[in-house]
Formats: C-alpha cells, structure tokens, sequence
C-alpha cells in the first residue's frame, strides 16, 4: 500500500472541483449546483489535492480572502482511499500552503465537524462557537414593507454590510453569491439604510439561507420570513451561531429541527465579529 507521501499535491483545475462536489453530493454534504462557480471564481488557486497516478483521490479548499484572512474547507477524501493517513498528510499541506499565500500574522477560519474538532486543535485551530444546522419547511408568510429583492444598485451596500458579519472583504464571493441563478438575496431597508441582509440559494434538495445577517432579531424575523415564503413547500436549511441567543430563539420559533452541528474554529488571531448580528452563516466550505 502507498504511503501518504507516495501520492502528488497539485492544484485543482475547474473541473477536478466539480469531481470534488459530485463526491459531496454523495456524501449527503446537498451542495448546491451553481456552488462550484462561484467558488472557483472566488479564488482559482485556493483548491489543492492529492492524485494518485493522475487520478483525484483528495482535495479541498484553501481561499485566500484578499491574503488577509484564508478558510479551509470543503475537505473530502475518496472513500477508497480513507484510513490511509493520507488525509492527515494533505490536510496539514493545505494549511501549509494557505499559510504562504496569505500576508504574515493572518488568521485562517474552518467549520469543523465534531469528531476532527480533537485533531484540528493538534493542528493549531481554536473553537471559537459552534455552529448548529437546524431544517425548516418552506411557507407562505406575510411580507414586511421594509423586505425588497437585492438589486444591482444596493451591491455596494451589502458588501459593506457583508465585511462589517464576516470580519474581511470578500467581494469576488458575494458579488456571484448574491447574483448566481437560482438565488432569492433580500434587504431590509429603513430610512435609506440597509439594516440586514439574506440570501435563499437552492441547492440539491431544497435550499439554503445564508448569510443571514441582520441589526436586530425583529429584522432577521422578517427576512427569515421572506425567505422561507421563496422556498415554496421545499425544505430549507439555516445554519445559526450558537453564541447568537436570538438566533437559537429564532429556529425555535419556527420548530426547525436540527440537523448536525461544527464549529467555527481559527488559527491564529480571530476576527471579532459581531455575533448578533449573524443568524445564519453563509456556507461551511468557504465562510
């Protein structure tokens, strides 16, 4: 049997991340199908792997937030080739080389499952909360006058919104996040300011909110609404901070059952985010 050091790092190509995704739907991970593009479009050097005779066995991603801050994520091993160690080897390459790319001191984030949370620590992460996946059914509610679909000319705005929940400009990300088909993005706008914001994004089976950011749980009550109504009768996943009172009382509220859970974790300095302000964060692979 080969061993960890046996198998070739190599950067992905577009099309090695849709064999990373299709390997994520089969994991029930239910990406969503227009994920990849915005992903890669984020940051093409940010996906590495493991081959073994040209072959894709391993991968996942290393994006570099403008190399102020980076996120490990997606992280999926071929069943064939688990318990091999490889994982181990290719998770603490990725880190490495994420490490590079970014400026000196910066943090690297990751939401990690339950049961590598012991060997992420080893590996320098830090919990900072834990984050819980709770599932809904899509229905019709009332619209709140404040709520209105995201329009190019407010782009602006909830970047800036954006920067202020998630701690770092990631514009590639939200200018595709908040424009790719299949996608319901709302605001809240009062007086002329943009006071929250979220996206319902389909995906697999069902769909998705995140992120879901808002000033105060009232607000984030009426775009949760909007995008539960968006959802039709499908189901729908919001994955909240636990640290976040309001929002735990909010998938209370509407009886979401929880689903599984990670937790955000960094290495090195965290950012401080200002976590009541999150209701639901936008994605595990990528922040």
């Amino acid at each position: 049997m080969k061993q960890p050091d046996d198998y070739d790092f190599v950067k992905l190509s577009r099309k090695q991340l849709d064999i990373l995704v299709s390997w994520a739907d089969q994991e029930g991970w239910n990406p969503g199908p227009h994920d990849a593009d915005v992903f890669w479009h984020t940051d093409p050097d940010g996906f590495y792997g493991f081959f073994d005779q040209g072959e894709l066995v391993a991968g996942g991603a290393i994006i570099s937030y403008e190399g102020a801050f980076g996120f490990m994520g997606f992280f999926i091993v071929k069943p064939a080739y688990r318990s091999r160690g490889i994982g181990r080897k290719l998770w603490y390459l990725r880190r490495d080389t994420l490490l590079k790319r970014l400026e000196s001191g910066a943090a690297i984030g990751m939401d990690g499952v339950v049961a590598m949370q012991p060997f992420y620590n080893r590996g320098g992460f830090q919990t900072a909360f834990r984050d819980l996946r709770f599932e809904g059914m899509g229905k019709p509610y009332p619209f709140d006058n404040f709520v209105s679909p995201i329009r190019e000319s407010d782009i602006k705005d909830v970047l800036a919104y954006d920067q202020q929940c998630f701690g770092f400009d990631r514009h590639r990300f939200m200018t595709r996040w908040l424009t790719m088909p299949e996608t319901s993005p709302v605001k809240y706008v009062k007086n002329n300011i943009l006071k929250g914001f979220a996206v319902l994004r389909q995906i697999r089976r069902g769909y998705k909110i995140g992120p879901l950011f808002a000033d105060t749980p009232e607000i984030a009550d009426a775009l949760f609404k909007a995008c539960a109504s968006a959802a039709g009768k499908s189901p729908f996943y919001l994955d909240i901070p636990i640290v976040n009172t309001a929002a735990k009382n909010l998938v209370d509220q509407y009886h979401m059952t929880y689903v599984f859970e990670c937790a955000r974790m960094y290495y090195g300095r965290p950012p401080v985010l200002p976590t009541d302000k999150i209701f639901g964060i936008t994605t595990f692979e990528l922040g």
